[in-house]
């Protein structure tokens, strides 16, 4: 069903760009175009004939603009049925013109609220009211009207009323889904803005989560299992999914993941830092003073695994590491990293015989602060709980034995010690020289995850730090790797057992740290 020919354009927006052509474009058109407040204003200074909605209800606009277009002489306009004799009646009756096209956005209220020092007043007065009656209310007659709510539908909008004077029920249908979308996130703004004010910073009673389709992707985490990615547009954190990507085919669902991971990693390092990821795992990953050897070392910690891995960067990709990466040995499926040289892109995207297809994301700067919730759907409900992203503080961390760490360990327990957090629980990481020799993860016994530890790191492993990211059960994990000269050993300890694992360490003179807080990662 087409809807009436465009007669008349309802426009009343907060978001201005665009909106001036856009109204030309209508007038040009034929169309009459009403508005109100600063939409009237600033369309007439740009040259824009516009009907002031006051003349036109008999009504001024009052309470300091609080009271605009709530009147029947607006909204009988907007939902009338054109099937209907009773509505074509009524509007004769009461000399209500009709109103084909209605151009809303609403007050900026999440913006508001995000500013830093907003008082309750200022929120208050950014909740919008008669926008959203008005997008409501063309959205349900969208058989006979249309309603705008972004800047991004006006071009098809117009490019419709241009060859037929009119709009399809197809485009009415899909702009009316985004309104009540957008009204219905609005209204879970506004909700949650209250939750927070009156429950503190805690756990709400009830949340609404927002979240914006980005793109459909090829498949899941396997082949028959459909997928979508969706980005969070109230985050002001950076990462895989709002990354511009310079090269390379489409991401996949575990490229996501992986990519995620291997920046959650670099970005706890100050020091230039690489990460190796494999299967949602840190494979290899170390930080030095110079990019290039980081990426050297990260790549050496298990070169078979790292075959096919996605890397994270904290700095800028050089050329030196394009060269570095471009080795025959290396196989890469993604990096990511807040910036490329762009000789380093040409590098990466021309050499290898992956070149062509390997994704290439940049972040833009890691600073950011970090989500502060993680929320993980389970089957009828979700577990939402604060993100493991705060520093460790070491002044809560005690020497178990009675060997000291010698302080050259330190810079390697420090490191190994933040690494931990990112491998799969039951997690075992072997670390030296700021650098990921090998990793258990995942494993249903702790014994099991230093087996596949050692096996990776091999003859490296002697000298190095093994970090634990939960306390060890049982003496018998200390007592294997003391077979392999572990240099130290840092854990958090409050195990019923912690007498025998530390008299085990005593016994093969290994110090042995307590941080006295578990990094569990399921």
């Amino acid at each position: 069903m087409d809807s009436p020919k465009i007669l008349r354009a309802l426009i009343s927006v907060s978001d201005k760009v665009g909106v001036t052509a856009f109204a030309k474009g209508l007038v040009a058109l034929g169309v009459e175009i009403y508005s109100t407040g600063g939409t009237r204003t600033h369309l007439i200074q740009e040259g824009v004939p516009v009907r002031d909605i006051a003349d036109y209800t008999g009504f001024p606009e009052m309470m300091g603009g609080r009271l605009k277009t709530l009147h029947p002489k607006v909204h009988g306009g907007i939902l009338c049925r054109r099937d209907n004799a009773g509505d074509m009646n009524a509007l004769v009756e009461n000399g209500i013109l009709t109103f084909e096209l209605v151009v809303v956005n609403l007050y900026p209220f999440e913006a508001t609220v995000a500013r830093e020092g907003v008082t309750e007043e200022e929120a208050i007065e950014n909740i919008d009211i008669g926008g959203p009656t008005m997008i409501r209310a063309a959205a349900k007659n969208h058989l006979f009207t249309t309603v705008i709510t972004d800047r991004e539908q006006y071009s098809p909008v117009l490019e419709q009323i241009e060859k037929t004077g009119r709009t399809t029920l197809q485009l009415r249908q899909s702009l009316a889904r985004d309104a009540f979308t957008m009204t219905a996130n609005y209204d879970a703004a506004i909700s949650q803005f209250f939750i927070n004010r009156l429950e503190g910073e805690g756990f709400p009673a009830s949340i609404t989560l927002k979240y914006k389709r980005a793109s459909v992707l090829r498949y899941g985490e396997n082949p028959h299992q459909q997928a979508a990615v969706y980005i969070d547009p109230n985050s002001k954190t950076v990462g895989a999914v709002t990354a511009r990507q310079l090269n390379g085919k489409e991401l996949s669902y575990n490229n996501l993941l992986d990519l995620d991971s291997a920046l959650a990693i670099v970005k706890a390092f100050s020091k230039p830092a690489v990460a190796v990821i494999k299967h949602n795992n840190p494979c290899g990953a170390a930080v030095s003073g110079q990019v290039v050897d980081a990426a050297k070392k990260a790549m050496l910690g298990d070169p078979l695994s790292a075959f096919g891995s996605v890397l994270g960067f904290n700095c800028s990709v050089d050329v030196a590491t394009a060269e570095y990466l471009v080795s025959p040995d290396h196989f890469i499926e993604a990096i990511i990293a807040p910036t490329f040289d762009a000789a380093a892109v040409e590098i990466l995207t021309k050499k290898p015989k992956w070149g062509a297809n390997v994704r290439l994301l940049q972040v833009g700067d890691l600073s950011a602060k970090p989500n502060r919730w993680t929320i993980r759907p389970i089957e009828g409900g979700a577990l939402i709980q604060e993100a493991d992203t705060g520093v460790d503080p070491e002044d809560q961390w005690t020497i178990a034995t009675e060997k000291s760490p010698d302080l050259s360990l330190m810079d390697d327990i420090r490191f190994v010690w933040e690494l931990v957090r990112h491998v799969k629980s039951n997690a075992i990481v072997l670390c030296k020289d700021e650098m990921l020799l090998g990793a258990g993860a995942g494993q249903m016994s702790r014994i099991d995850s230093v087996e596949i530890a050692i096996k990776k790191a091999g003859d490296r492993a002697t000298g190095s730090v093994l970090g634990s990211d939960a306390f060890f059960p049982f003496p018998d994990s200390i007592e294997r790797v003391a077979e392999f000269g572990i240099a130290a050993i840092v854990q958090p300890g409050g195990s019923r057992k912690d007498a025998a694992v530390i008299e085990a360490c005593n016994k093969a003179n290994i110090p042995m740290i307590f941080t006295n807080r578990r990094h569990f990662k399921h």
